[in-house]
């Protein structure tokens, strides 16, 4: 059987205890120095798009969260993967 090509979003968030200071400049030097004062918290984050063959939707899943700590795509000790969205293409 031939596989099926998946595409999947995914986002890499820092956990809630890791420093961001990607976030905290934003909050910092953009948003509160332009009058955003309503806004109390931003965290920043990476979104990949993979596109990639398999046999259905979990093993497309599972092999993008493997590829992802194999190759060390993110630090699982300071981020959270979520997988965002699958679409079968």
């Amino acid at each position: 059987m031939d596989q099926l090509e998946f595409e999947i979003e995914i986002s890499l968030e820092n956990k809630p205890a890791a420093r961001d200071p990607v976030a905290e400049t934003i909050k910092r030097d953009l948003l509160a120095k332009k009058g955003y004062d309503q806004v109390s918290k931003v965290r920043s984050g990476q979104y990949l798009r993979i596109v990639l063959k398999a046999n259905n939707e979990e093993d497309a899943k599972e092999t993008v969260v493997a590829l992802s700590n194999d190759l060390r795509i993110f630090n699982p000790v300071t981020q959270n993967l979520n997988i965002i969205n699958v679409k079968k293409l």
